[in-house]
């Protein structure tokens, strides 16, 4: 795949990358939020324009992924290029799982899909996912203009979502040296340029260093395998429709809480990335200083909620350095619900 980063890449840097990969009929898919990007984007594609089709929904719920399958049959294209966040990028992904169709993306949100091989897919209030070669992007072209419109609270959690995938990078089973450096590295530039955007909005150099910390996030995302805290995250989205950023950073302090005492070399990592004793409790104040939802009550989890949670969570294997029980599971999920600091007084 290729990367290209460069403020103001849109609007020329797209048709350039879609003539390399040698497509002529690409649809551009996008959200309802993202509509003026997606069509500034289309514009400049010109007569390689096929159509556009702004049905980008959270989890990409089967239907949804059925009807962009659809559009892109009916639009006789020969790729996609998808303007937006995770969800713009998982539908993409989806098109491509069913049609091989090769992707173009670009990235509106700090969600880092954009670097993974990694599909999901929500169906009967289950989230399934998977690896694909065929899924990951062919080109990826970061703007960080395009990442000026995000507000604060948004970008806070999308950078938060990104965090947690470092996090869970960095005690991988088949995590690398160069992995955890990035990893590390990705945490750092994040934690650092988030409070600078809550502060400033329209700050050019912190979106850079974020999206910069993104791509980071992500790639470490795509070289290694999702534990807990991801597993999670998707029975929390696709069973109950959690909001995905949001849901990531309530529960990645408490992930984190849990398997501490399984991953020294991790937590090390992590004090070094964000330069305090303590990451724990770091990244749950960072959640409090920026000013995003501290509790999964506040995203509409309910304490009935939690024992469904746990079984389905169950229900599926999935690497973790620290066993989980469904006593351990149900007594993170409940004070995850509370919004209770995951660690002491």
């Amino acid at each position: 795949m290729r990367v290209l980063f460069r403020s103001g890449a849109v609007p020329d840097a797209v048709p350039d990358e879609v003539a390399l990969l040698g497509l002529g009929r690409v649809l551009v898919l996008c959200d309802g939020h993202g509509l003026d990007t997606a069509r500034a984007v289309a514009a400049s594609l010109g007569d390689a324009c096929a159509g556009l089709h702004a049905g980008a929904v959270t989890h990409v719920p089967v239907e949804v992924a059925d009807l962009a399958v659809e559009a892109a049959r009916e639009a006789r294209a020969d790729g996609c290029v998808a303007v937006g966040g995770g969800s713009v990028t998982g539908l993409a992904k989806a098109v491509a799982l069913r049609t091989g169709l090769p992707i173009v993306a670009v990235p509106t949100t700090y969600a880092g899909s954009e670097m993974t091989p990694v599909w999901g897919l929500t169906e009967g209030a289950v989230k399934r996912t998977g690896r694909d070669p065929k899924v990951l992007p062919r080109s990826v072209v970061y703007d960080p203009l395009l990442t000026l419109t995000m507000p604060p609270v948004g970008s806070a959690t999308s950078g938060m979502n990104a965090i947690a995938h470092a996090v869970e990078a960095l005690y991988a089973p088949d995590s690398t040296p160069i992995v955890s450096l990035m990893a590390e590295e990705g945490v750092r530039a994040l934690a650092a340029a988030l409070p600078e955007i809550a502060a400033d909005p329209s700050g050019h150099d912190a979106r850079s260093r974020a999206l910069y910390g993104a791509w980071l996030c992500g790639s470490c995302l795509g070289a290694t395998t999702m534990g807990l805290h991801h597993k999670l995250c998707h029975v929390l989205g696709g069973t109950f429709d959690l909001p995905h950023a949001e849901t990531h950073a309530v529960v990645l302090p408490h992930v984190l809480a849990f398997n501490a005492p399984a991953v020294p070399e991790a937590l090390a990592a992590l004090r070094r990335a964000l330069d305090v004793p303590d990451p724990v409790r770091e990244l749950h104040e960072l959640g409090e200083r920026l000013g995003i939802p501290r509790s999964l009550a506040d995203l509409g989890l309910t304490a009935a909620d939690v024992d469904r949670a746990v079984d389905v969570a169950l229900g599926a294997p999935y690497a973790n350095p620290r066993p989980a029980s469904a006593d351990d599971l149900r007594a993170l999920l409940h004070a995850a619900r509370a919004g209770e600091p995951p660690y002491g007084a």
